[in-house]
């Protein structure tokens, strides 16, 4: 049959826009995401520095030098004074030797000592983390110089991170919370804006349709200036396309007209031979060429009306009605055969272009198939999409496989015990080729021959 035809990359430009500011709104979202993120964790930071800072420099203004140490008072922050309450205070000389922890720290089992940096400034504070068995402490080490004792001594404070996680925790799950609401809602916003933009088009699209059912004869309503254009141009093929369907109709009127002297000639010659025993070779010669006449004015007149036959915007025509009406007809022609017909044909079929068009393409099948059939014959019409799919089967002879492609050209005949001129099918063939169609000889079921022919 048919070789299989390559899909159409079909595609919604309102699919193609959602999908693009999506895309754009997740990228857009997730980088103020990240960067607020980002901020926040460093304000964090910022604010654990700052108050690491000012317990170091608490607890330089109460600690009192004694020997082989330092007295520490009661500080205003109680957590120096409860054990393993999450920050700790120590104060180590020069050399590195611990000569004061806070109450809270008798329980800690850390290297702070080797926080202190020899290499530090007096006056000057280092800030870092120390991760301690399942806990992070952040500390603060300052550096004084004791002018009284003439010494250097360094002050220490850490303090659990626990707090601060949770805090940047509460926030990351608020900000995904609000975020992700905040992406629905401009979804939703983007999707109705989108529709209300892609409304004019949609407009067109329903107007199109209408034009090809034939509801209305060209677009009526007015669209944005971006569409104008495209309106008016399509306005203007309509009606090209009316005008040149007029054209066919006069084309096959002019047609008609000019067969009429070559018909009135052949009546005549025809009329003058019932009287003799023979026809005379000028009566011979004059059929001859009048014949001839006849076949090229067919030839000619309807390659320009197949030209022009094609149309986008064509009325649709119901095909079941057209087959029943030629079936009737070739019945009667064919009276002595008594030919069975089978049709299968849903009422709902339609063929979108020229009535005469598909009367010439089935007219010639359905004639062929009662010439060479012997008694059955069975044409089958499915639709998909706007594309027609007519094939007729019959149980006759058939057609080899050799022979196929010859018969489809103009004048070939593969049998010529029946009459005929050969020009049937080759009229077939440029009438759906005309619509972007093909045309396929294979058997029948029955051993005739199957022709199908694929409108689109």
């Amino acid at each position: 049959m048919f070789p299989p035809r390559a899909a159409d990359a079909r595609y919604s430009m309102r699919r193609r826009l959602l999908l693009a500011f999506g895309m754009l709104l997740v990228v857009f979202l997730g980088v103020a995401g990240y960067v607020l993120d980002r901020a926040f964790k460093q304000s964090v930071a910022a604010a654990v520095a700052e108050r690491l800072q000012l317990q170091v420099y608490a607890l330089v203004g109460v600690a009192e030098p004694e020997r082989g140490g330092f007295f520490v008072p009661d500080l205003e922050e109680a957590r120096f004074s409860q054990i393993d309450s999450g920050l700790y205070g120590f104060i180590y000389d020069a050399a590195g030797r611990e000569l004061w922890r806070s109450a809270s720290a008798l329980n800690l089992v850390a290297d702070t000592a080797g926080l202190a940096d020899m290499q530090q400034l007096p006056g000057q504070t280092t800030y870092g983390e120390l991760a301690i068995e399942q806990d992070v402490l952040a500390w603060a080490a300052y550096r004084t110089y004791w002018q009284s004792l003439d010494e250097t001594f360094f002050f220490v404070v850490l303090e659990t991170n626990a707090p601060s996680v949770a805090e940047i925790v509460a926030f990351r799950t608020n900000l995904y919370v609000w975020f992700g609401a905040l992406t629905v809602l401009l979804s939703i916003a983007q999707y109705l804006l989108l529709r209300w933009g892609l409304q004019p088009l949609q407009q067109l699209a329903r107007e199109v349709s209408a034009i090809e059912t034939g509801a209305q004869n060209e677009l009526q309503r007015h669209y944005p200036e971006e569409l104008e254009g495209v309106t008016q141009n399509l306005n203007l093929l309509i009606k090209s396309e009316r005008e040149r369907q007029n054209r066919f109709r006069t084309t096959l009127g002019d047609l008609a007209h000019s067969l009429k002297t070559p018909l009135a000639v052949l009546s005549t010659a025809l009329q003058e031979a019932q009287g003799a025993a023979a026809l005379s070779e000028d009566q011979r010669q004059d059929m001859h060429e009048q014949l001839q006449r006849m076949d090229q004015i067919v030839s000619y007149q309807l390659k320009r009306a197949v030209k022009g036959s094609q149309l986008p915007m064509a009325r649709p025509v119901s095909v079941l009605p057209l087959i029943e009406k030629l079936a009737a007809a070739l019945q009667k022609v064919y009276r002595d055969k008594q030919m069975q017909v089978e049709l299968r044909c849903a009422a709902g079929v339609q063929f979108f272009g020229e009535e005469s068009d598909l009367l010439e393409v089935a007219g010639n099948l359905l004639d062929n198939a009662f010439k060479y059939g012997h008694r059955r014959v069975r044409v089958t019409a499915t639709q998909q999409g706007k594309a027609l799919l007519l094939t007729i089967d019959d149980d006759g002879p058939g057609v080899a496989a050799n022979d196929r492609h010859f018969v489809l050209q103009r004048g070939a005949r593969a049998d010529t015990a029946k009459s005929g001129q050969g020009i049937g099918l080759a009229v077939v063939v440029e009438i759906v080729s005309a619509y972007g169609g093909a045309t396929d000889i294979q058997t029948s079921e029955w051993g005739g021959a199957a022709v199908s022919v694929r409108f689109g």
